[in-house]
Formats: structure tokens, sequence, C-alpha cells
């Protein structure tokens, strides 16, 4: 089904649960919450993901999204440990994290527009305008989206400063 080996749905559904838990974490908490039970599972699912890009990827550019996915993945949750960094920690996180569910949705959003329906796919062309707008969204989603967590991540540290005076 959809030119998908076996191998490829284990990919697919091990990776899938992430597009939910992020989409949970950044409407309930703005960003993608590392140390929460979702955080936890998005870490899983991504991993899962981005190791096993590397046995089923067609296109050359996808190992390259693969090990950026898991270096950003990694670097995204171990920052969180790295005390001295102090508030540019919860930055850094933020934006790692961003990235992280940013290189999930390029690729997720190409294949199923290039192969839903099965036999009869939206777009058939890499070229196309609607693949090329749709992941023009999804860039422009990631500028707005990471500009409004870093004002966030401001405001949050403005208020908290006013209260350790108080």
């Amino acid at each position: 089904m959809f030119g998908i080996s076996a191998l490829g749905w284990v990919h697919t559904l091990g990776s899938l649960p992430a597009i939910p838990l992020a989409a949970y974490m950044f409407i309930k908490h703005g960003r993608i919450v590392p140390r929460s039970q979702a955080g936890v599972a998005y870490f899983v699912s991504m991993l899962i993901g981005g190791l096993t890009v590397f046995l089923v990827a067609h296109q050359p550019i996808s190992p390259v999204i693969g090990a950026a996915t898991i270096v950003l993945l990694l670097a995204g949750y171990a920052v969180g440990f790295m005390a001295w960094l102090g508030r540019a920690g919860v930055y850094l996180e933020t934006i790692f994290l961003s990235l992280t569910a940013f290189l999930l949705m390029v690729p997720t959003v190409s294949e199923t527009l290039r192969r839903v329906p099965d036999g009869h796919p939206i777009v058939t062309d890499p070229n196309s305008p609607l693949l090329k707008g749709a992941l023009g969204l999804i860039a422009l989603a990631l500028v707005v989206g990471v500009a409004a967590q870093v004002l966030a991540l401001r405001r949050e540290g403005g208020r908290l400063a006013r209260r350790m005076q108080g």
C-alpha cells in the first residue's frame, strides 16, 4: 500500500506519534517540553524516525535530514541539563526542538502529497507549485513559531525577574 515497504511502515508508524505529540505540546505549553510525559514519547518517536530513515530513504537529502534531526533532538534534550547555560538553555532547547518538528513535517508533507491517494497522488512532480507552496508554508510556520516562542520566553523571563525582586 502506498508503495511503502515493511521497514518503511516501521519508520512511518514509529515516527507518526511525534506529530500529534508536538502539536499537543505547542498548543498546551507553546513549545515542546522535553521533561514531560509527552516530551519523552516525542523523543522516542523522533528517535525511531530519525534512525530508521537511513534504512528506507530514497531521496539523497533524506539521510541529511535524518542526521540533522537526530543531532538537534539530542542537543535539544541535553541542553536542559547544562545548568551553566542559564536562561540561554531554555531558548536553545526551544529552538532545537522546534527545528526537529520542522524537519519531521518537511518529509511528512512531501511524502503524503506524493503518495496519497494511493495510485493517484495529489502531486507527481517534485517541482509542483502545490508541493513547493506547502513546504514554504511549513518554513513560514517555523520562522513565525520560533519568533513567537522566543518572545513568550522573554516575557516569561521578565515576569520571573520581577517576582524575584518583589
